[in-house]
C-alpha cells in the first residue's frame, strides 16, 4: 500500500495502447497480436485492416478513428471531463467536436484543448446544484416536520371536542327529561282545553246559521250548545252534532244534476273541521320555537341541511334488532363523516406517490378573455431554496405558462458531492498504476 502511494505522483504519464477511436473499457477487443472479429461477429479481419480508412465490418467496429464507416462511432477521451461519443462522419470534418480535439488529428484543423476549463465549470454547476438541493431539501423537511406538529395539535384538538360534545349531548338529554317533566302537567292541561268546543268557534261557521241571515250570532251558537259557552268533544258529537248535522252544508260549486245511472248514495256527512284558535296558534309557535333552540344547542342541524337518507327496510325482524338506535338526519351525518374519513385516508395513501410524479402544476377555468377562452397557466415546478417566480411566458393567447424555479417541495432527496473520476477510462488493474484528474458531482440519496 505505501508502494502505491509513492507511486501515484508519477502516474500521469501513463496511456493504455489502442487505436484512435476506441474507448478504454473496449480496448481489450483490439489486440495487435491477432486477428480482429468485428464487434458483432459477423467478419474477422488481420488487424492492419483496423482504421485504414476502408469499412470492412457492417457495424463499422473496424473503423473506429476514421470516417470510413457511415454507422461507426468515435470515442473521445476528453480527459478532465466527461467522455463522449461522436458519429464518424464528424472524424477530420474540420470541426472541433471533442473538447481535447482528438477528432480532427488529420484535418489540419488546429483544436484548443478545452476539457480542463469545461471540467472547471461542470464542477462549479454541480457544487451550486449540489448546495441548493441540500439546503431545499433541509427546508422541506423543516416544512413536513410542522405540518406533522400542526396535524398532530389539530387531532388532539378534535378529541377534545368530541369529548365536549358528548358531555353536552348528555346534558341536552338531562335538560329535555327536566324540561318535559316540568311541562307534563302543562302540556295535559292544554290538551283538556283543546277538547273543548266553545260558542266562538262555532261562530266561525256561518253555514250553521239557522234564521238565513247567513251569520250565526252568539245566541244561536249559545242555543246550538244547549245553552252552555262551551262544551267537550265527546258531548258535542253525541249531543250537539247530532241536532245540527243536518243544517251544516259545505261550501262547493254548483255542479249539474248527474244522470240517473252516474247518481251515487250520498256519504253520511263530517262534522266540520273547526279552525285552530289563537291560542292553539300561540302554542304551536312556542313549540316550534323551543325546538329550534334545542337544535341551536345541539348544533347539528345546519341552516339549510339536506333531505337525510331514508334507511334501507329491514329484510327481518334480526336485522331491526342489529339497527343504531339513531335517527335518520344523525345516521345521515354519520354516513357522511365515514364517506369523507374514506376519502381522506385515500388521499394520504397516495399523497407520497404523487409527490414523485408532480413536476408542473396546470390552472384551469380561470376568468375569461375578452373574445377569447378562460385563462389557465402552467406552473412549472423545480427544487430550490425558496419558493420564487422566476420567469413567465405567454405561448398562447390567455394562457400563460409560469416557471417556478426555486421551491423546496420539489427537493426530494439529500444531495451530497463526492469525488467523481472525469476523464480517461481506465480498467481496474491499470488504477492501481494510473492517476487521473478528479471533479465533483451530485450524487442522490434516498
Amino acid at each position: 500500500m505505501l508502494l502505491l502511494l509513492l507511486l501515484l505522483p508519477f502516474c500521469w504519464a501513463v496511456e493504455v495502447k489502442r487505436p484512435r477511436g476506441v474507448s478504454l473499457s473496449n480496448h481489450h477487443f483490439y489486440d495487435e497480436s491477432k486477428p480482429f472479429t468485428c464487434l458483432d461477429g459477423t467478419a474477422t479481419i488481420p488487424f492492419d485492416q483496423v482504421n485504414d480508412d476502408y469499412c470492412d465490418c457492417k457495424d463499422g467496429s473496424d473503423e473506429p478513428g476514421t470516417a470510413a464507416c457511415p454507422n461507426g462511432s468515435f470515442h473521445c477521451t476528453n480527459t478532465g471531463y466527461k467522455p463522449l461519443y461522436i458519429p464518424s462522419s464528424r472524424v477530420n470534418d474540420g470541426i472541433c467536436d471533442c473538447c481535447d480535439g482528438t477528432d480532427e488529428y488529420n484535418s489540419g484543423r488546429v483544436c484548443e484543448n478545452t476539457c480542463r476549463e469545461k471540467g472547471r465549470k461542470e464542477k462549479e454547476s454541480l457544487q451550486q446544484l449540489a448546495e441548493v438541493t441540500r439546503e431545499g431539501f433541509r427546508l422541506k423537511k423543516m416544512l413536513i416536520e410542522e405540518w406533522k406538529t400542526a396535524r398532530e395539535e389539530k387531532q388532539s384538538k378534535l378529541l377534545e371536542l368530541q369529548a365536549g360534545r358528548k358531555s353536552l349531548e348528555d346534558q341536552v338529554e338531562m335538560l329535555r327529561t327536566v324540561k318535559e317533566e316540568a311541562e307534563k302537567p302543562e302540556k295535559e292541561a292544554k290538551d283538556q282545553h283543546r277538547k273543548l268546543v266553545s260558542v266562538a268557534e262555532l261562530q266561525t261557521h256561518p253555514e250553521l246559521d239557522t234564521d238565513g241571515d247567513a251569520v250565526l250570532s252568539e245566541e244561536e251558537a249559545q242555543a246550538l250548545l244547549s245553552g252552555d259557552t262551551q262544551t267537550d268533544t265527546t258531548s258535542f258529537y253525541d249531543r250537539v252534532w247530532a241536532a245540527i248535522r243536518d243544517k251544516y252544508r259545505s261550501e262547493v260549486l254548483p255542479t249539474d244534476t248527474p244522470s240517473a245511472p252516474d247518481v251515487i248514495e250520498p256519504k253520511e256527512e263530517q262534522p266540520p273541521v273547526l279552525p285552530p284558535t289563537e291560542e292553539e296558534e300561540e302554542e304551536e309557535e312556542e313549540e316550534e320555537e323551543e325546538e329550534e333552540e334545542e337544535e341551536e344547542v345541539l348544533g347539528e342541524k345546519p341552516k339549510e341541511a339536506p333531505a337525510p337518507l331514508q334507511p334501507p327496510q329491514p329484510a327481518s325482524p334480526t336485522e331491526d334488532e342489529k339497527m343504531p338506535p339513531y335517527d335518520e338526519e344523525t345516521q345521515a351525518v354519520i354516513d357522511a363523516a365515514q364517506e369523507a374519513r374514506n376519502k381522506f385516508e385515500e388521499a394520504e395513501r397516495s399523497l407520497k406517490e404523487m409527490e414523485e410524479s408532480i413536476s408542473a402544476m396546470k390552472y384551469e377555468q380561470g376568468t375569461g378573455c375578452w373574445q377569447g377562452p378562460n385563462r389557465s397557466t402552467t406552473v412549472r415546478l423545480l427544487c430550490g431554496k425558496e419558493t420564487v417566480v422566476t420567469s413567465t411566458t405567454e405561448p398562447s393567447r390567455c394562457e400563460p405558462s409560469a416557471v417556478v424555479d426555486r421551491t423546496p417541495d420539489l427537493c426530494r432527496y439529500s444531495v451530497t458531492a463526492t469525488k467523481l473520476t472525469l476523464g480517461k477510462q481506465l480498467p481496474w488493474w491499470t488504477g492501481l498504476l494510473t492517476c487521473v484528474l478528479c471533479q465533483y458531482s451530485v450524487t442522490a440519496t434516498k
